[in-house]
């Protein structure tokens, strides 16, 4: 049936279509359609700030401002879908279109993934970072023209497929579809994270984001399929206009009025907007101005869709440098995220059941406003709690240099302890075989002084720290950060006269020659087992390794272990994220169900959709201050900017509750009536006025019709 076909003949066709157990066979294909598309845009989404720190090698700011980007742009795009889906295409064509834009785009970050496309020298990293970068935007900038476009379309699309005779069905679809959200979401949060966790290459082995964006992809294609195969069940209404345009036109003409009439000359309205009364309807106008009320509520919203969304960006980032070791399970940092979908499922059914009509029980007068405001207090003791998970774990990493500074650690290779003088400190004695203390914030050039036990003479070294090696070849430049990914970097110094073969099942260190030391290789999470060869001779060393760790293992002469931890592994513990996820997630309960609710109840019913796209535009607005405190900003302490954020969120719900205070709640459908009453009563007195002409003029042609008559006679 084409979009463009009888709205009269489409209408008796609607709900009439084949049933399963009194559903329209075509809302099955829709569910599915529904579950599969999000499925593909959670899972991409889960991965995506760990793909551009990882693989793009952004930095943490960058990474975040990109993300929250895209996410706006996810929810600005809807606005647009809408309009086309109800002015122009109608809302299959809308969502064929757009789903066919929003599979290429994902097929586009698979691509963007693959590293070995432009490796060259087969390194396992990318020699042409340029071309993944362009092909990541274009498919990012399609899948959020995609998903935006046709987010407004399925679910109306869905409900369109169901007759009057079929409300209870209509309630139980949308109950449906909404859990196929959760699903989608919950699933796809769990297993991409895993998949991104694999590794894969044809020429390197690196972590396979590839797969982690193609596995989505796939399932974006399958919802396309789907959605087409049920193309021949579904009902299509045809285009009636969109009510956002009307709206904007209304509104563009009271502004364009009322500074044609600014002088004082002319007399003042109630209202700004009954200067569109010369051209628009007094209904029209009524429904604007309660729509509006409601818009102006949504002022400080925006704040909260600041806090909210980070649990994808810097939350992820936060859990990269936390253990996840949780004993039977492993979680991978992107898959925390998981956390809010469970709880979401758990709490909307709790609040709904147990805590709201406990509240009423008590007497207290809970309204949405209200509900609203707790959830925003929620959401910023959320980043609070992430402030304090945060201070606990900078206390435990590693305190590097700046770019200024170096940083130096004395290894005695030999024998006999060995005295060393350091400029501004007293001498210290390093012991045999082991290393002595760690130095900080060191100026560019130093001179040791050596003193051995066993050799009376005291050379004395000069070493340039910012890497360049004036007369002792051992110096190296060590890691400058935590390694990444939950990696754990080690390295070998062969103390010995001879040779040494170094390995393990996943690295191979190579020939390290005596006296000499290995690059750092990056061993994952676990338990590694390192075979020694010299010679004839061969040994196994086993270490037990936990995430983000650094070590140089020591052979000495004696080929006895002498570890030496660089870095130690993360130790705060994923599971001290679980709060932070519960009072966002609690917050997001409260604020935004109750949010579209109150919303819905005190807007005009075709008006709902104006309501939905500034409650879009509420989270688009949310991500941008996101981007610009990120790269604004620029907080160096990760937990000052959490507190920064749960600060701002206070100040804004103290401004949300005292605009609430003095919001009166209205009933629109009794507002919308008095309205159809007084406009059916003019109508009435103008037909009836209508009616007295008539009659007198059927008076006055009689009586001139009996004077021509009279006339005649004479």
């Amino acid at each position: 049936m084409a979009d463009n076909e009888d709205p009269k003949k489409e209408r008796k066709n609607r709900g009439k279509s084949k049933e399963v157990c009194g559903y329209p066979i075509s809302i099955f294909f829709i569910v599915v359609n529904e579950f599969c598309e999000r499925f593909s845009y959670y899972g991409m989404r889960a991965v995506l700030v760990l793909y551009f720190k990882f693989f793009l090698r952004w930095d943490d700011d960058l990474s975040t401002s990109i993300y929250h980007t895209f996410v706006a742009l996810c929810y600005l795009t809807p606005i647009l879908g809408a309009i086309v889906a109800d002015s122009w295409l109608g809302k299959f064509k809308t969502i064929i279109y757009l789903s066919i834009v929003y599979a290429i785009g994902q097929v586009a970050m698979a691509v963007s993934a693959i590293h070995d496309i432009t490796d060259t020298d087969r390194d396992g990293t990318p020699d042409n970072m340029i071309f993944h970068v362009v092909m990541s935007m274009v498919g990012l900038f399609l899948i959020a023209l995609g998903t935006g476009g046709i987010k407004p379309c399925v679910a109306a699309f869905g409900g369109d497929q169901f007759g009057d005779h079929q409300e209870k069905q209509r309630r139980t679809f949308f109950s449906v579809f909404y859990l196929c959200i959760n699903g989608g979401s919950l699933l796809s949060t769990i297993i991409t994270p895993i998949l991104r966790a694999q590794e894969c290459g044809i020429y390197s082995q690196q972590k396979c984001y590839s797969l982690a964006f193609g596995v989505p992809a796939a399932l974006m294609v399958v919802a396309l399929v789907v959605f087409i195969a049920g193309s021949g069940m579904y009902y299509k209404a045809e285009p009636q206009g969109n009510i956002m345009l009307d709206v904007s036109k209304c509104i563009g003409f009271a502004i364009k009025n009322r500074y044609r009439h600014r002088s004082k000359q002319f007399p003042k309205r109630k209202h700004w907007m009954d200067w569109a009364e010369e051209k628009y309807d007094k209904l029209l106008i009524a429904q604007i101005k309660m729509v509006l009320k409601v818009l102006f509520l949504y002022i400080p919203l925006p704040v909260f869709w600041t806090l909210f969304d980070q649990k994808g960006s810097r939350w992820t980032l936060q859990a990269t440098t936390m253990d996840g070791n949780f004993g039977l399970l492993v979680i991978q940092p992107d898959q925390m995220q998981t956390v809010n979908p469970i709880l979401i499922l758990t709490l909307v059914p709790i609040m709904d059941s147990v805590v709201y009509p406990l509240i009423k029980k008590c007497g207290l007068n809970f309204t949405p406003l209200k509900r609203m405001t707790v959830g925003m207090v929620m959401a910023a003791i959320a980043f609070f709690c992430a402030a304090v998970v945060q201070l606990q774990i900078d206390k435990t990493l590693p305190v590097f240099p700046s770019s200024s500074e170096s940083q130096l650690k004395i290894l005695n290779m030999d024998s006999n302890p060995v005295t060393v003088n350091l400029p501004s400190y007293p001498p210290f004695t390093v012991p045999a075989a082991q290393v002595g203390d760690l130095f900080q914030k060191l100026c560019a050039k130093v001179a040791l002084i050596f003193h051995n036990s066993s050799d009376e003479s005291t050379p004395v070294h000069y070493f340039n720290l910012q890497g360049k090696i004036c007369e002792l070849e051992s110096l190296t430049e060590d890691l400058i950060s935590k390694p990444e990914q939950g990696y754990n970097g080690i390295r070998f110094i062969n103390g010995l006269a001879t040779a040494v073969n170094v390995s393990s099942p996943a690295v191979d260190f190579g020939l390290i020659q005596p006296l000499n030391y290995t690059t750092y290789s990056l061993v994952q999470y676990g338990k590694t087992t390192f075979t020694l060869r010299s010679g004839s001779q061969s040994c196994e060393f086993s270490k037990e390794f936990g995430y983000g760790s650094s070590y140089a293992f020591f052979i000495p002469s004696t080929l006895v272990f002498g570890p030496t931890v660089k870095i130690k592994p993360n130790s705060v513990h994923m599971a001290l994220q679980i709060p932070q996820y519960f009072f966002i997630t609690a917050g997001e309960v409260m604020f935004s169900v109750t949010g579209l609710e109150f919303s819905y109840s005190q807007a005009p019913s075709n008006m709902k959709a104006v309501l939905q796209a500034g409650w879009l535009l509420t989270v688009a607005i949310g991500n941008f201050i996101v981007l610009i405190v990120a790269e604004a900003a620029k907080i160096p302490l990760k937990w000052a900017e959490y507190v920064l954020f749960a600060s701002l969120l206070i100040a804004m719900c103290v401004l949300f509750s005292i605009m609430a205070y003095f919001y009166t709640y209205i009933d629109p459908t009794e507002i919308e009536a008095q309205f159809k009453t007084t406009t059916n009563e003019d109508d009435e007195k103008h037909k009836n006025g209508e009616i007295q002409m008539l009659k007198k003029g059927s008076v006055n042609q009689k009586d001139h019709f009996n004077k021509d008559k009279k006339q005649t006679r004479l």
